[in-house]
């Protein structure tokens, strides 16, 4: 449920008192409900009401979709800001930068579904196209995927900018498979709406990758430095790489040796 659904489940007063911890997240995620209700100029029985009128069972639920609502709201600044004090050693912050990859990296080995994984990979070698979307820092992802997938003869299409998204979404029909890796949600409504299976990789079960998809995979990006971590991305992609590849093992051996004679013989590699 997106934001606005659940804001519309209140009345006109309640969602004006609410609205600033929907818009600044992360100023309120830590505050009591008594607290909070001071902030918001209200009390906290009301602030209890609310919480249950946007389809929360308690308040501490409340509180822990504030807390995905900051991280995917998140900017490079808040996240650097927040990261720790200004007299703290730059090795500290190193340490700390590592610590975020190894807990991201444990959330991907912990909590993905390796069999949903395997249909996935499956889906991939039925689909008429694939199309990988993908813009920005993400874009690292796309170029990843769509390497790994030529190489195997998928037909794999990317888009990392709006012009070639729309285009590109416009020619997918049922039967394709569309991977949105944060690019325009408007991108992943128009193919579910031609028929496409989308699929979707993100960092928080609210983010509109998660609601418009018809599934998606978690993996946080989260680090104490700015931009965002793609350490457990990659390693969820590296993953349904390697079932591509297994599910049909005969098929990619025969593809491989191609490859390997190229590898050994092409013009690319340097020789002494």
């Amino acid at each position: 449920m997106s934001n606005a659904d659940r804001l519309a489940q209140l009345s006109p007063r309640r969602r004006e008192i609410v609205r600033p911890a929907f818009e600044d997240p992360r100023q309120y995620v830590l505050l009591s409900v008594r607290d909070m209700a001071k902030k918001l100029g209200t009390d906290p029985a009301t602030t209890v009401r609310i919480a249950r009128g946007l389809g929360f069972e308690s308040y501490k639920e409340f509180q822990y979709y504030l807390h995905e609502l900051s991280v995917v709201r998140a900017t490079s600044l808040d996240t650097m800001q927040a990261a720790s004090a200004p007299d703290s050693s730059v090795s500290a912050l190193l340490r700390e930068c590592l610590n975020h990859d190894l807990k991201n990296f444990r959330g991907v080995y912990n909590g993905v579904d390796l069999d949903r994984l395997q249909k996935v990979a499956r889906r991939l070698w039925n689909a008429r196209r694939i199309l990988v979307i993908g813009g920005d820092a993400a874009t690292c992802l796309v170029n990843y995927l769509h390497y790994h997938l030529n190489i195997l003869g998928l037909p794999v299409f990317i888009a990392t900018a709006p012009g070639p998204t729309v285009h590109l979404v416009r020619s997918m029909k049922k039967g394709d498979v569309s991977r949105g890796l944060r690019m325009t949600i408007e991108g992943i409504q128009q193919a579910r709406k031609l028929g496409a299976y989308c699929i979707g990789v993100t960092d928080s079960y609210i983010s509109p990758v998660a609601l418009y998809c018809n599934e998606f995979f978690l993996a946080s990006v989260e680090t104490p430095s700015f931009g965002a971590s793609y350490s457990a991305p990659m390693c969820l992609l590296n993953t349904l790489m390697a079932a591509v590849a297994e599910v049909h093992r005969t098929k990619t051996l025969q593809i491989l040796k191609k490859v390997a004679e190229e590898q050994r013989h092409g013009f690319r590699f340097y020789q002494e």
